[in-house]
C-alpha cells in the first residue's frame, strides 16, 4: 500500500483552492456540501462558474494568498499556468499545509479520490493518480451495491449511540447488537424509507433481553447467471447466518454466500423430495427463532411456480418477520439469453406462464382451449417430462402443429442448451437432445424470431440439405 487512506474532518476547517477555471470548480464541487470554509484564490474567469458557487466561496486575490493560507487544513492547487502553479505550491509548502496539485502527482501530499457520498457513509477509491478513470469505475460499482438510504441508517445509528450504550453497558454485547441490528429488520425498514419504524425496532432490540429476534428472507436467485442476481439479493446473502437453497441455484451464486454462513440444501427433483415442503417450513421458523438471519434461496423468482407463497404464509403464521426479494424469472432470463421477445406487436399480444407439473402427477389441469389461441406466447415451466402430452393437447385444442417452439435447458449458464423446432416435434426434440432439465418450453411465433439461416444451421443435423421453415419465413419478411 503506497498511500495510506484517511479522512479529514472538515468541521470548522478552512480549505484553500487555487485556480480560476473548470479544474478548480471540479474540486470545489466535491467540497461544497461539506461544512468547511471554502476559499478560492484567484477567482473564476467564467461568470457562470462564479454564479454556480455564489456566496459559498470567499474570493481572495493571488497577492493575498499568504493570509488566506493562515490556519488552512488542506490546500488544492488547480492552476493551469505553470508559473502560478509553482508560486502557489511554494506558498503552501512554506506553511507546511497538506497539498494536492491537480495532474501533478509528484507534487502531491495527498490525492483526491473518487468519492461515493451517502451522507454519513462515505467511500473513497484512489489509484494514487495512476488511473483516475479506473477509480471512478470502481466507485460506480460500489454505488450500485450500496443501498441509497444507507447514509440515513448510519445517521439514525449515530443518534441512538448514547441510548444503546446505556441500554447495553457491556462493550462486547453492544458490538454484537450493532452487527445484527444494522443488517436486520431495522435496516430493511430504513432502506424502505420508514425511519420511524427503524428507530422503534433498534430501540426495542436494545432493550430486549434474551436472544435477538431472527428474520427470514425468501430470495429469488434468478435463472443461474450470477450477474443476474439482484443487488438486494446479494446484500442479503452476504448478511445471512444460514441459507436453505434449492438444487436449481447455480454453484456460482452459492459462492456469493457469506463464507461463515451455514448452507443447507433442501432442493427437490422428480422422485426425490429429500426434504418435504412442510419440513422446510419448520426449519425456516426454527432457525429464525434461534435469532438467526435466515435466507431461503430459490431459483428464478420465488413467487412464480416457486412455492414462495406457501413459505411466506408459513413463516408469517408463526409471527416471524419475513421479507421477499424477487428474482429474475427463468422465463425472462432464458428468453432474453436466447434473444426471444416473449411479446411482440406482430406475433404475440398475450403472454401466459403455466406449469407442466401437475400437483398430484399425471396430466396438467390447464385450459387447453385458451392456450391454443393464436397470437400468444405460452411459457411452460417444468414441462420436460410432460412435453408429449402438452404438445398433443395443444394441437388437439387447435394450436397449429407448426407453431415454433424453443426448449432452453440451463438458461443463462455456461452449459446452456437451446433447441428450436415446431410444436409437433417437441417430444422428439427433447428426446433427441437428451434434455432432462431444468428446462423451459417457449411456444409461439416469437420462438422463431431469433433464428437466422446461420443460427439455425447450429441446430440441424449435418445431413440436412433442404430449406428450413424459419429460413423461408425470414425470406418472406
Amino acid at each position: 500500500m503506497r498511500q495510506f487512506p484517511a479522512f479529514f474532518n472538515l468541521d470548522g476547517a478552512r480549505v484553500v483552492v487555487f485556480g480560476d477555471g473548470e479544474e478548480a470548480a471540479r474540486k470545489l464541487r466535491l467540497l461544497v456540501s461539506s461544512p468547511a470554509e471554502l476559499v478560492l484564490v484567484g477567482g473564476f474567469v467564467d461568470a457562470a462558474l462564479a454564479a454556480e458557487f455564489g456566496t459559498r466561496l470567499t474570493l481572495v486575490r493571488r497577492a493575498e494568498a499568504g493570509a488566506a493560507l493562515a490556519g488552512a487544513r488542506i490546500a488544492i492547487i488547480a492552476e493551469t499556468d505553470v508559473t502560478l502553479r509553482s508560486e502557489a505550491l511554494a506558498a503552501v509548502r512554506a506553511r507546511g499545509i497538506p497539498v494536492n496539485v491537480v495532474d501533478q502527482p509528484e507534487d502531491c501530499d495527498f490525492t483526491v479520490p473518487s468519492i461515493l457520498d451517502r451522507g454519513e457513509i462515505v467511500a473513497a477509491i484512489g489509484s494514487g493518480g495512476a488511473a483516475p478513470v479506473l477509480a471512478k469505475a470502481v466507485r460506480a460499482k460500489l454505488e450500485a451495491l450500496l443501498p441509497a438510504r444507507i447514509g440515513e441508517l448510519a445517521a439514525l445509528a449515530r443518534s441512538l449511540r448514547v441510548f444503546v450504550s446505556e441500554a447495553i453497558p457491556d462493550k462486547g454485547a453492544r458490538r454484537s447488537y450493532w452487527e445484527r441490528a444494522l443488517t436486520g429488520p431495522a435496516a430493511e425498514s430504513a432502506y424502505a424509507g420508514d425511519l420511524e419504524r427503524a428507530e422503534a425496532l433498534l430501540k426495542s432490540a436494545a432493550l430486549a433481553t434474551g436472544r435477538a429476534a431472527g428474520v427470514v428472507h425468501i430470495v429469488g436467485a434468478g435463472p443461474g447467471d450470477p450477474e443476474l442476481l439482484t443487488l438486494k439479493a446479494l446484500r442479503v446473502l452476504q448478511e445471512a447466518d444460514v441459507v436453505y437453497y434449492d438444487r436449481l441455484v447455480s454453484p456460482e451464486i452459492l459462492g456469493l454466500i457469506r463464507r461463515d454462513a451455514a448452507r443447507v440444501p433442501v432442493g427437490k427433483s422428480k422422485g426425490d423430495h429429500s426434504v418435504a415442503q412442510t419440513e422446510i417450513h419448520v426449519r425456516l421458523v426454527a432457525s429464525a427463532r434461534e435469532g438467526l438471519r435466515v435466507v431461503r434461496l430459490k431459483g428464478g423468482d420465488p413467487f412464480i411456480f416457486g412455492r414462495g407463497g406457501e413459505e411466506l404464509e408459513a413463516v408469517q403464521a408463526e409471527g416471524i418477520a419475513v421479507h421477499v426479494v424477487p428474482g429474475i424469472s427463468s422465463a425472462l432470463g432464458c428468453a432474453a439469453s436466447a434473444g426471444i421477445p416473449l411479446t411482440h406487436r406482430d406475433h404475440a399480444q398475450t403472454l401466459t406462464f403455466v406449469t407442466g407439473h401437475a400437483k398430484a402427477g399425471g396430466v396438467p389441469d390447464l385450459d387447453w382451449a385458451a392456450l391454443a389461441r393464436p397470437a400468444q406466447t405460452v411459457v411452460v415451466f417444468m414441462g420436460v417430462d410432460t412435453a408429449p402430452i402438452i404438445a398433443e393437447l395443444l394441437i388437439a385444442a387447435g394450436r397449429d402443429a407448426r407453431t415454433p417452439i424453443a426448449v432452453i435447458e440451463n438458461g443463462t449458464r455456461a452449459d446452456e442448451v437451446r433447441v428450436y423446432g415446431e410444436l409437433a416435434e417437441l417430444p422428439f426434440l427433447i428426446a433427441e437432445e437428451g434434455i432432462t432439465g431444468p428446462a423451459l418450453l417457449i411456444i409461439g411465433e416469437v420462438a422463431g424470431l431469433p433464428l437466422s439461416a446461420v443460427q439455425i444451421s447450429q441446430f440441424l443435423p449435418p445431413e440436412f440439405s433442404g430449406p428450413s421453415r424459419f429460413e423461408a419465413l425470414a425470406l418472406e419478411e
